[in-house]
């Protein structure tokens, strides 16, 4: 037949985008009946043969004959004189079919054909890769880097698929070269257009439960369940877990020893501080555990408001608190009470004076006294109680700041 090219171009795409034969030739078919939709006004009595796996294919029209003055629809009908054309013997009412060649349909038809099936089988190809990872959404993923842009990183897969991993997705101290492999969860798929956007994401708290189902055998098999996950990228993340079978130490199973389980997962997180706890349903049990490594002295529950005040001793409340404020506002999400640190002992020793840090606002520099409440030192007595060397540890104050600090408290005492 005439244009065997428009075929051929069909068959590169079915062997590069793995089209099976039904759908094939219900895309060839669908163009095609288009195309005669547009050239004869309607398709209803023509027959399409597709023979994709020989690269060919047979259009045929039918008409019914009729007297020659009485042609009315010249698409279905054909006049006795030129039926008698076809075979002597024809006779008004019977069927004549013919075939359509594709040359018939004209040289712009033709193009627009191919463009049409082009776009058909694009298409189709963008719906099947949509389906494929809608289904996986919140699944590990792995792609190379195919190209490192400042707001986005473009992997591909093995199959050619474009990933995109946003700046806001990736760990802090992520660095990434063309052909890195990278991990991350498939975290949303959205149709920009005709073309999916599959979006993948080390930050979220799903990566980190999936990589201890993908590291930690008793946690695939389920021996182990990971009952919550909160993190912040990079820095510091809480995992509590917990295990039907009494025999299961979870926290052991999960950190092996010396921390040999888990250290493959800190690597993958650019060293992100893992902290693995035991899930409780007392909650009183729950909030002390999630405040690990500081030891908690008592806790005060208002479930109406889903707050809770800890008690701790002093030398506790940066330990809680964490560097940053890390430790206590992951705690919070843990375990889903809003934590008030409330220290023991603030007005023992005749420090009944004691200030806090927000009133020397008019000497002291705001970020300065954010910085001493990261560490839990909220007032004059608690700052001048710490060794300057240590606060320049604990802190990202320089020294010459710290002892201009502790200048301004002990004149305040002094007077």
């Amino acid at each position: 037949m005439e244009n065997l090219a428009l075929i051929d171009s069909f068959s590169e795409f079915k062997d590069d985008k793995l089209i099976d034969r039904v759908t094939l030739m219900a895309i060839l078919e669908d163009v095609f009946r288009n195309a005669l939709k547009k050239k004869y006004g309607s398709d209803d009595n023509f027959d399409i043969i597709i023979n994709p796996d020989k690269g060919d294919m047979e259009i045929w029209r039918r008409r019914v004959i009729v007297a020659d003055e009485d042609l009315d629809f010249e698409n279905e009908e054909i006049t006795l004189t030129e039926a008698r054309k076809i075979e002597a013997d024809f006779e008004i009412g019977e069927e004549v079919s013919e075939e359509v060649k594709l040359i018939d349909l004209g040289r712009r038809a033709i193009l627009a054909l191919r463009q049409n099936l082009i776009s058909k089988i694009h298409e189709h190809d963008n719906t099947n890769l949509y389906k494929q990872f809608k289904d996986i959404i919140g699944e590990i993923y792995t792609a190379e880097v195919h190209h490192v842009r400042p707001r986005v990183v473009i992997l591909v897969d093995d199959e050619g698929n474009e990933i995109v991993l946003p700046k806001e997705k990736q760990i802090p101290s992520d660095f990434f070269r063309k052909g890195d492999n990278v991990r991350g969860i498939i975290e949303s798929v959205e149709l920009k257009g005709n073309k999916p956007q599959i979006v993948m994401s080390r930050t979220s708290d799903k990566f980190l439960e999936k990589l201890f189902e993908q590291e930690i055998p008793e946690v695939f098999d389920g021996l182990i369940m990971v009952k919550n996950v909160v993190r912040i990228p990079g820095e510091k993340a809480k995992v509590a877990v917990d295990s039907y079978d009494d025999r299961i130490d979870p926290v052991g199973a999960c950190v092996g020893m010396k921390g040999s389980r888990i250290h493959g997962i800190v690597r993958e997180l650019g060293n992100e501080n893992i902290d693995v706890i035991n899930y409780t349903s007392n909650i009183q049990l729950y909030i002390t555990r999630a405040l690990s490594p500081a030891k908690v002295s008592s806790i005060k529950i208002n479930e109406e408001t889903k707050r809770a005040e800890v008690f701790l001793k002093l030398e506790e409340v940066s330990k809680a608190i964490g560097r940053g404020g890390h430790n206590i506002k992951l705690a919070g999400l843990l375990t889903g009470y809003e934590l008030d640190v409330i220290r023991e002992g603030d007005v023992a020793g005749g420090e009944e004076d004691d200030i806090e840090l927000t009133e020397f606002s008019d000497e002291i520099e705001e970020w300065i006294i954010d910085e001493f409440a990261k560490i839990g030192l909220d007032t004059a007595r608690s700052i001048l109680k710490q060794d300057v060397e240590d606060l320049v540890r604990r802190t990202d104050l320089e020294e010459e700041t710290i002892l201009d600090v502790i200048k301004i408290l002990k004149e305040e005492f002094d007077n």
